[in-house]
């Protein structure tokens, strides 16, 4: 199986995933107070997360990371449980970095760092406040300004081989070998101030970057003695369509942030439902919830109460709540975050200029 960071390639099979890349299944249990995310198993694997929750719960040092791609000019809500997995970290004391890939996004998507840069503060990083992120409590930086990430982007070149890259990320172009190098060199990048484990919350996809970096902290052990790196991953929000994971290429199937909240509902009314055939036949049978994207959505975005969203679960699956009243449900709900979220993300523009930037020499 091979999962490229890079591509559009979806995973359909999660728990074969888990047992050939050497995850472990998650469980809300390892974690103190776990998020709507968490909770309802769209976190589904870790690596090395004990760790982190033996800091959390003994309130030792750690720190979570996460990067920014900023290749365009919105991200959708598959972007946003990773931020709200970072948000969980932080708020459980998780010395937090956010790192513009810059390089990366110049390297693989041909955006020139001017670009690059403009694009994040213009509305990425302020989008990641406008999800919750407390600027205040965050610690950022380009990749292309950070000397320390490149020097460790060339020691870690001296510890993989061609072919050990190729098995990894299934391809070996010189862009792609910079990127996944200068990756590892940020998630570690931390520790050279302080040897502390980290966290790094990722989409599946990512997972051949945190692969490369644990092996790089196994490889040197004489030269930085890195603290373990752990990692949680989430699944795919999946698409309106039915598909495995919203995607671009699918405009009418994916939910920009921000998006017209006319506009949303009309894709959102448009998604695939596990309604019956008829109404007759819903109310006798009842809907099938697990395969309705507006009930997923309600699970993974938009119902924080799990006692409202088992409800929802339990009239919907008894064919008491028709398709068109889910909807109804969905709609007013998804109207009401995207308002929200267009408030929060202008305020949060105003507050670029005083964010915490790592400034190097």
């Amino acid at each position: 199986m091979k999962i490229d960071p890079w591509g559009s390639e979806l995973i359909q099979d999660y728990e074969r995933l888990i047992k050939n890349f050497g995850l472990k299944p998650f469980s809300p249990l390892l974690l103190p107070d776990p998020n709507r995310l968490m909770r309802r198993n769209a976190v589904f694997a870790h690596q090395d997360l004990e760790v982190i929750s033996n800091c959390i719960k003994s309130k030792k040092k750690y720190y979570a990371l996460t990067g920014i791609m900023p290749t365009g000019d919105k991200i959708h809500f598959g972007n946003k449980m990773v931020v709200e997995n970072l948000i969980y970290f932080q708020e459980h004391n998780a010395k937090t970095y956010i790192l513009v890939a810059d390089l990366e996004a110049s390297a693989t998507r041909k955006v020139s760092l001017k670009e690059a840069k403009k694009r994040a503060l213009d509305f990425h990083i302020p989008a990641y406040i406008a999800l919750g992120l407390n600027q205040k409590k965050t610690i950022f930086y380009f990749q292309s300004e950070n000397k320390k990430v490149m020097h460790l982007t060339y020691d870690f070149s001296k510890k993989i081989t061609l072919n050990e890259f190729k098995a990894i990320y299934g391809i070996a172009d010189p862009s792609r070998i910079l990127s996944g190098l200068t990756q590892a060199a940020d998630m570690l990048f931390p520790q050279l101030e302080e040897k502390i484990p980290g966290v790094i919350p990722v989409g599946l996809d990512q997972s051949p970057h945190l692969r490369l970096a644990r092996d790089i902290i196994n490889r040197t052990k004489n030269v930085y003695n890195f603290a373990p790196l752990a990692s949680v991953y989430n699944k795919f929000t999946p698409s309106l369509d039915g598909s495995i994971k919203m995607s671009k290429s699918s405009p009418n199937s994916l939910i920009d942030l921000p998006e017209n909240a006319e506009s949303a509902c009309k894709k959102l009314r448009g998604a695939i439902s596990g309604g019956r055939k008829t109404l007759e036949e819903h109310k006798k049978l009842g809907g099938i919830p697990e395969k309705d994207m507006v009930f997923e959505m309600l699970k993974l975005h938009l119902e924080e109460d799990d006692k409202k969203l088992q409800k929802i679960y339990n009239d919907y699956k008894s064919g008491k709540l028709t398709t068109k009243e889910l909807k109804d449900i969905g709609c007013e709900k998804l109207t009401k975050f995207l308002n929200e979220f267009s408030k929060k993300l202008e305020k949060a523009k105003k507050q670029v200029s005083s964010l915490k930037f790592i400034e190097f020499n």
